[in-house]
């Protein structure tokens, strides 16, 4: 027997014909070569039977000149059906636009609430994010994911500590913590306020307490400066010694670099890929062709899509190929050390306090040695060289 999935996809009908001549017209199609199945007689003049619908214009003039009547019951296959959805192409079509429609809208950005945050802050919030394409009718799709936006806030908006950024539903909330939230006052217990490092005094701003201690003096590390016992001998009290002594300290910072080395860097290219994924299977919907980058690094995110307040299990992709290159960067030697002398000054700038300042410098010692520059730099550094002392019982000056 054929297969009758093939027939269904081409089409079929079932026709009864009924008459004398039954049996002539059985025969004349089966010389025709016209294929029948499920023939069934209903009684000695009717006969049913299921054919092609490539061979129903054949059958007429056999029944003609057999003497019979054929009558088509029923169609039946893929042809008939599409038929039928053209008819009903109105609703199916109006059917999938609303589907569409609310999947694009389940998808979209439609509010971002800010807490947390001053106006002020609040207006420059909104103002990034609107850089960043993050603003209400935006498509999810095409917005970087929390951790992306979270992170440019942070680097671009000099006045928050922190800002947490999560998506909710079709909502981005954000949670702001200010750099300007007044500070809590500082609760200190009686202590004195002594050397922490070798130096030479250049300034003192004491608030509390008495200094023993007078500018152009040396001190030694754990030495005392400000003094937390006050009043006349007999009638002491001890207090938190607070306060700044400013003094000139010495730093010594050396560095090698090569004249010739090598890094990777973008350079501008890339290539993005867009797909949709159900489970682990990734269906590409554009940005199809060869990779032609040797070297690049990959970045991917991917968006669940939402039908209303349903996540569906399958989500939006884009893949970003950012081309890399291979750069070899060759000094000479006055381009080495004008380069090693600025690498030292960064490099003492953060072994120090926020408020200390450079005094001077000196070059001790410069050299070129298999193909790297040595330089050592001797550093005059102006900071607050007082730290805390708790004030044991007993204790003298």
């Amino acid at each position: 027997m054929k297969n009758q999935w093939i027939e269904f996809y081409r089409g079929l009908v079932t026709v009864k014909a009924s008459g004398k001549g039954i049996e002539r017209f059985i025969n004349a199609l089966t010389r025709s070569g016209i294929y029948i199945w499920n023939v069934k007689n209903h009684g000695t003049q009717a006969v049913t039977f299921k054919m092609k619908l490539e061979d129903a214009k054949k059958i007429r003039s056999l029944a003609r000149n057999s003497d019979c009547k054929i009558e088509f019951l029923q169609r039946a296959g893929a042809p008939f059906l599409f038929k039928r959805l053209l008819k009903n192409s109105g609703f199916v079509a109006g059917a999938l636009a609303f589907f569409a429609v609310i999947l694009l809208l389940s998808n979209m950005v439609w509010g971002i609430e800010i807490k947390g945050a001053n106006p002020a802050t609040e207006y420059q919030i909104r103002k990034e994010l609107d850089k960043m394409g993050v603003k209400k009718g935006k498509l999810q799709f095409f917005v970087d994911n929390v951790e992306s936006i979270q992170r440019k806030l942070s680097n671009n908006i000099e006045a928050i500590t922190w800002i947490g950024v999560e998506l909710k539903g079709t909502t981005y909330h954000l949670q702001v913590v200010e750099k300007n939230e007044p500070e809590k006052p500082e609760y200190l217990s009686p202590r004195h306020l002594v050397a922490k490092k070798k130096a030479v005094i250049v300034d003192m701003f004491v608030e509390e307490g008495r200094p023993v201690v007078d500018i152009h003096d040396h001190v030694q590390p754990g030495q005392l400066l400000v003094s937390g016992i006050i009043g006349k001998e007999g009638e002491t009290e001890t207090v938190p010694a607070r306060g700044e002594i400013l003094g000139e300290t010495w730093y010594k910072s050396t560095v090698e670099l090569p004249l010739k080395s090598t890094f990777q860097v973008f350079n501008g290219n890339e290539k993005v890929k867009h797909s949709i994924t159900i489970g682990s299977l990734n269906i590409p919907v554009w940005g199809f062709g060869k990779l032609e980058f040797k070297e690049y690094e990959i970045e991917e995110n991917e968006k669940r899509i939402r039908f209303l307040k349903w996540e569906l299990p399958f989500s939006y992709k884009n893949v970003t190929f950012r081309e890399r290159e291979q750069v070899t960067r060759i000094y000479s030697n006055e381009e080495a050390f004008d380069v090693a002398k600025v690498m030292a000054r960064n490099d003492i700038k953060n072994r120090l306090e926020e408020n200390a300042k450079v005094k001077g410098e000196k070059v001790l010692h410069q050299s070129v040695d298999n193909g790297k520059v040595t330089i050592s730099i001797h550093f005059q550094i102006i900071e607050n060289i007082a730290e805390g002392q708790p004030i044991i019982q007993g204790d003298t000056e």
